[in-house]
């Protein structure tokens, strides 16, 4: 167990050399705050948190059969997949799993994840407690932001993100989310001082004064009244146990730093692929460092809404539009323009992990206390089928999941690939989805 003396030093030096300045700058600690196996929090003993980041592309893979022959681990990754090679042994592909109608009708760009990522289909279009806030309810309550979600094409509606209230709008500005994460209200976990924020005292004051108030105030209301009020003050408790925490000194996290400073992108509507991807680039800055700071634990990244119109540049037919207007080509066996834009999107996927695993915590990274999940709208494009989806996950989750792994379920719920992932992240449930996409036990074989 490394001693206090250890840390308190180097933070001694570190905090001399920034003396006089007026800058606040995240400072990573050393491994002398994490135990000898650099596991967990020396301490407390405490692990280092476990992560769940979604990745949304839009319009699937191909009408070409793209799954690898061989299953489980030792399999040959298809050509689509091939800009993820370096991640090849962290990560899990998943196939052949279906969303089931029911009798509904397919709402293309919206009935398959409405199905695999709430459970649920319905004629209604309802879309309520969506697997990454089922997720965020169980690991990620407690921090400063229960989730973050944002969209790269400048629509709001874009997000996937939904609690039982219904769906969160993305962020859509770079700009605004760092503001809103790194802002004044942010406290720097490895601050050599800690000084409570004046307005949050005020705040936690006052909601403890009504709370005072809460018994003399039951007594003199009706059943229906004394029913409002508790709902009242179960938000209201809610909002304590927030402020309770940003008035507390935070954990220490290693390689915990301040991003650089967004000044541009206001998050206005863009068209064309490369706008988009490059505020891909800069919401991944924003959400790896929100991650490493503990400020939330689960992220979703939406390129765009599933009915895409981002086109490529100098180009004024966009990637959905090709989805129906493209002919396969005969000797390709697949359309190579829609081709283009999927091999641009992971591209970008392989950024994110990168930026992920760059950010060291004890002997391993960021990344490998996580899962990123990669996932879409429909299996085919030009098909738009709810058939044989692809999905994708990087990172053993702080070792609860297997990797490596090509893992077919011909036919079987998609829901069965999200129930995986809610359990991996610890999510006490034993059944997920309604109908036919109901489904009582996760995937043999992926968790640890």
């Amino acid at each position: 167990m490394k001693s206090k003396i250890e840390t308190w030093t180097r933070r001694r030096v570190l905090r001399g050399m920034l003396a006089g300045s007026a800058v606040t700058v995240g400072l990573p600690i050393l491994d002398c705050t994490l135990n000898d196996n650099g596991t967990a929090f020396a301490d407390t003993g405490a692990p280092l948190p476990t992560r769940f980041a979604a990745w949304f592309w839009p319009l699937g893979i191909g009408e070409e059969e793209w799954r690898p022959k061989e299953t489980g681990v030792g399999y040959e990754l298809p050509w689509r997949f091939a800009a993820l090679k370096p991640y090849k042994e962290r990560m899990n592909l998943f196939s052949g799993s279906q969303v089931h109608l029911d009798g509904a009708a397919n709402q293309t760009h919206f009935t398959g994840v409405q199905g695999y990522y709430t459970g649920k289909v319905t004629a209604a279009g309802d879309y309520f407690n969506s697997t990454n806030a089922i997720i965020a309810n169980t690991i990620s309550a407690s921090r400063r932001f229960r989730s973050l979600s944002v969209a790269c094409d400048g629509d709001a509606k874009a997000s996937w993100t939904a609690y039982s209230g219904g769906k969160v709008p993305d962020e859509v500005s770079p700009v605004a989310l760092y503001r809103r994460v790194f802002g004044p209200e942010f406290t720097d976990p490895n601050a050599a001082t800690f000084v409570p924020d004046a307005e949050t005292m005020a705040r936690r004051s006052v909601l403890s004064a009504i709370s005072d108030e809460r018994s003399t105030l039951e007594k003199s209301l009706g059943a229906a009244d004394r029913q409002k009020l508790d709902y009242y003050f179960t938000s209201l408790r809610a909002l304590e146990q927030k402020l309770d925490i940003q008035l507390q000194k935070p954990t220490p996290l290693q390689a915990c730093t301040r991003p650089p400073s967004v000044d541009h992108d206001d998050g206005h509507a863009v068209g064309v692929i490369s706008a988009a991807l490059e505020r891909h680039d800069l919401f991944c800055d924003i959400l790896v460092h929100a991650l490493a700071c503990d400020q939330t634990r689960v992220v979703s990244l939406d390129i765009t809404q599933g009915m895409s119109s981002l086109r490529r540049d100098g180009d004024s037919t966009g990637h959905h539009t090709y989805t129906h207007e493209e002919a396969i080509d005969e000797k390709l066996g697949y359309q190579a323009k829609v081709a283009w834009f999927q091999q641009e999107y992971f591209k970008r996927l392989v950024l994110y992990a990168d930026k992920l695993d760059a950010v060291k915590e004890g002997d391993k990274s960021l990344l490998d206390h996580m899962i990123l999940f990669a996932h879409t709208c429909h299996g085919a494009p030009r098909l738009h089928s709810l058939m044989n989806y692809p999905f994708m996950t990087i990172g053993s989750a702080n070792g609860r999941i297997k990797t490596g792994m090509h893992v077919a379920t011909p036919g079987d719920p998609a829901t069965r690939v999200t129930l995986t992932m809610q359990m991996a992240m610890g999510v006490p449930v034993t059944s997920w989805g309604t109908g036919s996409n109901r489904v009582t036990a996760p995937i043999g074989g992926v968790l640890v």
